[in-house]
């Protein structure tokens, strides 16, 4: 035997050996991996889950609102938000909630921004009319409804007719009243009286909102009296359910229109013929 041949023999076993021992490697590797335990799967949180979890974070924020917790209110509230998973219904209530939190910590560029969003998801979202009086937040409120109006009305296209004076009067009124300018709005609505509305209906919603804005301005005698003028327009003359449930006016209200329909039943008994007595 050649020393080449006897170098390749070796070579060849030493190849060979190695083989053998990475194989053996290799079973003993896939061995340990399949005698090892199975990792524990991560857990997937679900849609619904979710979804629950905004909705509890929304009812945690409303009741720490509350509570007078603001801060916490608005941390819980924004987290509601952030899943994207809550009705519209539940979202412009969460808006509705942060504003609040924003107004009561003077924080008004916050609170207008989030009743504008509670509005955009929205389009019939409104505050109750014990929330529409509050004193902090309903300016803001009406002043961006007020706003959002303007801005939707200028993209339609304007109507070919001219508003006359009187109702053009009632209009600016109205949009003052909505702005929470009740002296202005007071002045023009009146103006729109005496300049002399052609529609019964807009005679009473001018009336109705002269008398709405005078008791705002705490003028409960003058209120009154407006509202008791109303009846000599239209007899049958009653505020909407969501106007008539309103702090400032309801009682007001109640005695005018008590005492409009007591003077009327007076004018009916008088006018009626006298039965002839037997």
């Amino acid at each position: 035997m050649t020393r080449t041949t006897h170098r390749l023999r070796l070579a060849g076993l030493l190849c060979a050996l190695l083989l053998a021992a990475g194989c053996a490697q290799l079973q003993e590797l896939m061995q340990k991996k399949e005698e090892a335990p199975a990792r524990p799967a991560v857990p997937q949180i679900s849609e619904d889950e979710l979804r629950q979890r905004a909705q509890q974070q929304l009812a945690d924020g409303m009741k720490q609102y509350d509570a007078g917790d603001y801060d916490a209110a608005i941390r819980s509230l924004g987290a509601s938000l952030d899943h994207g998973l809550l009705s519209k219904a539940e979202q412009s209530r969460a808006r509705k909630y942060l504003a609040f939190s924003y107004c009561v910590t003077n924080h008004e560029t916050q609170c207008r921004n989030e009743f504008r969003k509670a509005f955009e998801i929205n389009s019939d979202f409104a505050l109750t009319p014990a929330e529409d009086g509050h004193p902090i937040w309903g300016p803001v409120y009406r002043s961006v409804r007020t706003q959002l109006i303007a801005e939707r009305e200028a993209t339609q296209p304007r109507p070919f007719l001219p508003l006359g004076k009187a109702e053009q009067l009632l209009r600016d009124g109205l949009m003052r009243y909505e702005a929470g300018e009740y002296v202005q709005a007071e002045k023009l609505l009146d103006a729109a009286v005496v300049e002399g509305l052609k529609d019964k209906a807009d005679q009473v919603k001018a009336m109705k909102h002269i008398a709405f804005s005078l008791c705002l301005r705490d003028k409960w005698r003058d209120c009154r009296n407006e509202f008791i003028r109303i009846y000599d327009v239209d007899p049958n003359f009653d505020l909407t359910p969501a106007e008539s449930g309103h702090p400032s006016w309801t009682k007001t209200f109640a005695s005018a229109k008590a005492q409009a329909k007591r003077a009327q039943a007076s004018r009916d008994r008088k006018a009626a013929p006298e039965t002839p007595r037997k």
